[in-house]
């Protein structure tokens, strides 16, 4: 049982009408970055190139490549400072505080070209009703820092959780990436077998894209804060194809629920956040989700593995 410091520390509350406004800017803000980090990496499957990465600070790109050169960029949301480095000038950046989507831009396409990276962009954000262009946007101004450092904490922990979970899985699975287009942290398990051809029509994001994300069958969960159609935050899950009857599975914990509407299984942030033991909470969610797509979808079962311990090799 954690006790009530432990709790606000590492699962803190994130009500998001609370800071619904900075949620919007802020992902604006890493769209810019992460799309810097698109217009440089070569593709690689399923849009792997492009995501942001939890850090011991807050979310970062990793390693990017400029021509030869190599950088990255983080959001640190512990001192508030967008950061970019590389090996042959001075760290640089700037605070982090309340400004416009067109300010960010601004300073942060000056702080590339203050340091030699040459990088252009598709401005108009994605996955976002009645874009703005980012050089446009004098809307999107919000930045509560408090609630950023609460957010960031609670990846941290998300994180942790999820990357335990893919040490259970022999076959192809994803890297535990934050997409800034949808504003997820979503880890996915593979198949190994082709999907039908995706739909596409998915408001912001290119068929191209969602057809090459959607190659293969998969089983996705993942993380995301809320949004104004459901204004809390919340775990997913869901398959591709989805199988018949994964609506109607046996999904814990309790609160877990379907989505009609978005098609997945849902479980409130809170739920596990004030559970006894939230990680044990967290990972049934993910191991009843994947098994029900598993075996309605009649996987290899032989994928699968024991979760992995440190220190301590695979049993085979």
């Amino acid at each position: 049982m954690l006790d009530i410091d432990d709790r606000e520390r590492n699962w803190p509350a994130l009500p998001y009408p609370e800071w619904r406004d900075t949620v919007v800017t802020l992902q604006l803000w890493m769209q810019i970055v992460g799309k810097v980090r698109l217009g440089l990496s070569p593709w690689l499957n399923h849009s792997w190139q492009v995501p942001l990465y939890v850090n011991a600070r807050g979310l970062g790109t990793g390693p990017m490549h400029a021509g030869r050169r190599i950088f990255e960029i983080d959001f640190d949301f512990v001192e508030h400072r967008l950061i970019l480095r590389t090996p042959d000038s001075a760290v640089c950046g700037f605070a982090l505080e309340p400004m416009a989507v067109a300010a960010f831009y601004r300073r942060c396409m000056a702080a590339l070209a203050a340091v030699g990276i040459d990088v252009t962009i598709n401005t108009l954000p994605s996955e976002i009703a009645n874009p703005i262009r980012f050089a446009d946007d004098e809307l999107h101004a919000s930045y509560d820092a408090a609630a950023v450092n609460a957010f960031w904490r609670a990846l941290v922990q998300i994180d942790r959780v999820f990357r335990q979970f893919r040490t259970g899985f022999l076959g192809k699975a994803s890297p535990v990436h934050f997409f800034w287009g949808g504003f997820d942290l979503a880890v996915t398990r593979f198949s190994g077998r082709k999907a039908p051809l995706h739909p596409g029509g998915v408001p912001g994001l290119p068929d191209a894209v969602a057809r090459e994300a959607y190659s293969h069958e998969v089983s996705s969960a993942g993380f995301w804060p809320g949004n104004e159609q459901h204004p809390q935050a919340a775990f997913f899950a869901y398959a591709y194809p989805t199988p018949q009857g994964f609506a109607q599975a046996k999904v814990e914990p309790a609160e877990a629920a379907w989505s009609t509407t978005l098609g997945e299984w849902l479980l409130p942030y809170d739920a596990v956040r004030s559970a006894a033991d939230p990680d044990a909470a967290l990972l049934r969610f993910l191991e009843t989700t994947y098994r029900a797509a598993a075996d309605l979808a009649r996987w290899d079962r032989d994928l699968e593995c024991n979760l992995g311990f440190p220190g301590r090799p695979r049993v085979v």
